[in-house]
């Protein structure tokens, strides 16, 4: 028997805040640690620690959770998550943050794929599943807000030395979403055997898959461009403080909870396709603008302040619109394996932006920002294009 998707809908939406918070604290942590005289190439390489054992433990999470069960592997990863963040504050070593960030990417992978399962478990239809994985999603977004705002209102006030027991919060908010999940009963997704889970992943893979993963390590690439080091590219370029570096980036989140929670009430009406190649034509027009302003106009901080969050209402329905596309299509017993294989792919777009961005920022030319992320967003939709255009001649089969 499925779980209605209305008691299911809190503890997952708790789940992907308390992520958010924990993935997204980059932005924080590279804004305070560069205060502390951290290189900006040796922070650029911590968010490596965080996508790269995503991307190694998620074919290996699959047989975990499949041995396991769903909502038991989802615990134990929300309960490790909440003991770490609430050591955290009593650390002072660079080297904690490296385990730390590794061991929130390793919970991640597991909590990613047992929440997409989940959701894959209880909801067939295309366009449903776009609904409530924007939903689910958008919640992602509210925790982005949270850590900016919170922590930002803490490294400004006389407290500042503190801010790091801000993580006690993601501790009883961990306790407060296990308890919902121990109460609550969830279908489990049909277990793999090992020696046949090679088998199963060779039979996703095809020319249709290979492009979706290559838009996932696209958007993702973009999404990470803005998410850890906007803060920094306020700070470092439009010489904004602190505190309003972190509230300017604030302001994105909302903008790209907002995108999500508009996608979940709109979606039904348009085809995915149309919705999704819209949605990317904006981003671009908005980063042809800043980076209009930028070069022939000025760079006053309030035009640019305002314009980059506007981003994240076009840029945060990509990824759940053309996942819910992709997994609607996927057999249930292969969910796991296919969202470890979004949970890889994204680790990598993340861990190569974050890379790259650190070299932008360590040369000095951060005046080329915009017109970074605007040529990966034209590249994005040239691949967006061509998959579409496979899909369909691939699903009218």
């Amino acid at each position: 028997m499925m779980t209605s998707t209305a008691r299911i809908s809190l503890p997952l939406k708790l789940t992907f805040l308390i992520f958010s918070m924990v993935l997204n604290c980059m932005g924080l942590v590279i804004l305070q640690l560069s205060e502390a005289k951290i290189t900006f190439e040796k922070l650029g390489f911590l968010e490596s620690f965080k996508d790269l054992p995503i991307a190694f433990i998620s074919l290996f999470a699959v047989n975990f959770i499949s041995r396991f069960g769903t909502k038991k592997s989802l615990i134990l990863a929300l309960s490790i998550v909440g003991i770490c963040s609430l050591i955290l504050p009593f650390v002072e070593v660079f080297w904690f943050y490296k385990v730390w960030f590794a061991i929130v990417g390793t919970c991640f992978a597991i909590g990613k794929i047992c929440v997409y399962g989940i959701i894959r478990h209880n909801i067939s239809d295309e366009k449903s599943l776009a609904k409530t994985m924007n939903s689910v999603e958008a919640s992602f977004m509210i925790g982005i807000f949270v850590v900016n705002i919170g922590f930002g209102s803490l490294i400004s006030s006389r407290f500042s030395e503190f801010w790091k027991f801000g993580f006690l919060s993601i501790s009883l908010l961990s306790a407060i979403t296990i308890f919902l999940f121990s109460r609550l009963p969830v279908s489990e997704s049909v277990r793999i055997e090992k020696e046949n889970m090679r088998k199963e992943l060779l039979k996703l893979i095809n020319p249709l898959m290979v492009i979706f993963l290559a838009i996932i390590f696209s958007i993702v690439f973009i999404e990470q461009s803005f998410n850890s080091w906007l803060p920094s590219f306020y700070k470092n370029h439009l010489k904004v403080n602190s505190f309003f570096s972190l509230q300017a980036t604030s302001l994105m989140a909302v903008f790209s909870y907002l995108g999500r929670i508009i996608t979940a009430h709109l979606i039904q009406r348009f085809a995915l396709s149309k919705y999704y190649i819209a949605c990317i034509s904006l981003i671009i027009l908005v980063l042809a603008t800043i980076s209009g302003i930028q070069f022939f106009g000025t760079n006053d901080a309030g035009i640019l302040l305002f314009l980059f969050p506007v981003t994240g209402l076009f840029l945060s329905p990509l990824y759940p619109v053309i996942s819910s596309k992709m997994i609607a299509r996927v057999d249930k017993s292969r969910t796991n394996l296919f969202t470890s294989l979004i949970v890889i792919f994204s680790s990598l777009g993340s861990s190569v932006s974050s890379i790259m961005m650190s070299v932008l920022f360590g040369n000095q030319m951060l005046g080329y920002y915009s017109l970074y992320i605007l040529s990966a967003v034209i590249v994005l939709l040239i691949i967006s294009l061509i998959y579409f255009k496979l899909a369909d001649r691939t699903f009218e089969k």
